[in-house]
């Protein structure tokens, strides 16, 4: 089933909505690996859903993120859960193909990279942060194992590398001895926390002067609790390495710090913590064999591992 007017207008039935047209002219936030084909549609209300047409792989897994957002929603507006069927599930079939449907957002596009020396964007993102530990209490106790850890997916990472480029392996090797002896040792103990797990910010939709919706939550779970605000920082870096010293980064740790709301051992690891999750983005660009991405990673790597000390000092971590 594709997305022709008499496909949306069957799916959307499935919760006794109406449809009117599809809207190309309107992009949906958020990547477009998430789903096999997704558009933005318009009932006879006036309304616009983002309509997304998922593997059958990922049903169950949609389904939990679903109960996850519609859980979070109540306390934070700026999640906002898929529809939920009058069974209560998030995924509607027809046809043997799987169909997900969202309030569609609205927002203004970020300019790359520079949005990234937009210093008020960094206490509004950590505010949310903050919202959203606050709200993970939420969450029943018997889910918040971790799962997620640097050290198993480096060191499967590792043999991967090695077996298949090992001239990049001894490029990456001193990052990888770097975070063996002083962070996964102690990965296990650090506090964990509910973590959107991509928070970047092309995964929030903006408005002028404030963001209005997080979308793309297929890696939420519970990880160590600076887990986002460490990717972030890392993204930001990615953009160019002079935001990692900009205000957009001294906007969100010093808000995050002045939350009070996390363990002086999550800060104490948050560098490497910022340098594990290179190689979950470096994990991705060698699936893609994206050899420009990369030889860019690796080299940010380097970069990230040879200045430790000076991002140490200006973020005003515990050495």
């Amino acid at each position: 089933m594709a997305f022709t007017p008499e496909a949306a207008a069957a799916v959307l039935r499935c919760w006794d909505i109406a449809f009117v047209r599809v809207h190309p002219d309107l992009d949906p936030p958020g990547s477009p690996d998430r789903t096999l084909d997704r558009a933005v549609v318009e009932d006879d209300r006036g309304r616009l859903f983002r309509l997304e047409k998922i593997g059958f792989l990922n049903v169950e897994r949609k389904n939990e993120i679903g109960r996850i957002q519609a859980v979070l929603g109540r306390r934070l507006p700026e999640v906002i859960p898929p529809l939920a069927l009058p069974n209560g599930t998030f995924v509607a079939e027809i046809d043997e193909a799987f169909w997900q449907a969202t309030p569609f957002v609205e927002g203004v596009p970020l300019v790359r990279p520079a949005y990234a020396g937009n210093g008020w964007r960094g206490p509004v993102l950590a505010d949310f942060l903050s919202r959203l530990k606050a709200a993970e209490a939420e969450r029943p106790a018997s889910d918040r194992l971790p799962d997620f850890s640097a050290g198993c997916f480096i060191s499967d990472l590792e043999q991967k590398i090695e077996h298949r480029d090992s001239v990049l392996m001894n490029r990456l090797r001193p990052a990888v001895r770097r975070l063996e002896e002083k962070f996964f040792p102690a990965e296990d103990a650090l506090p964990s926390g509910f973590a959107h797990g991509d928070f970047h910010p092309l995964n929030v939709v903006w408005s002028e002067s404030g963001m209005r919706a997080v979308v793309d939550w297929e890696f939420c779970g519970w990880k160590p609790e600076l887990y986002d605000a460490a990717l972030l920082v890392g993204c930001l870096g990615m953009e160019h390495p002079k935001f990692l010293d900009g205000d957009f980064v001294h906007g969100l740790l010093d808000r995050l710090r002045a939350n009070a709301a996390y363990a002086d051992s999550s800060w104490k690891a948050f560098f490497d913590l910022v340098l594990a999750l290179r190689f979950a983005w470096l994990s991705d660009w060698l699936r893609r064999s994206d050899l420009e991405m990369i030889e860019l990673e690796t080299v940010y790597i380097g970069l990230l591992l040879e200045h430790r000390d000076f991002f140490i000092r200006r973020w005003r971590l515990p050495s």
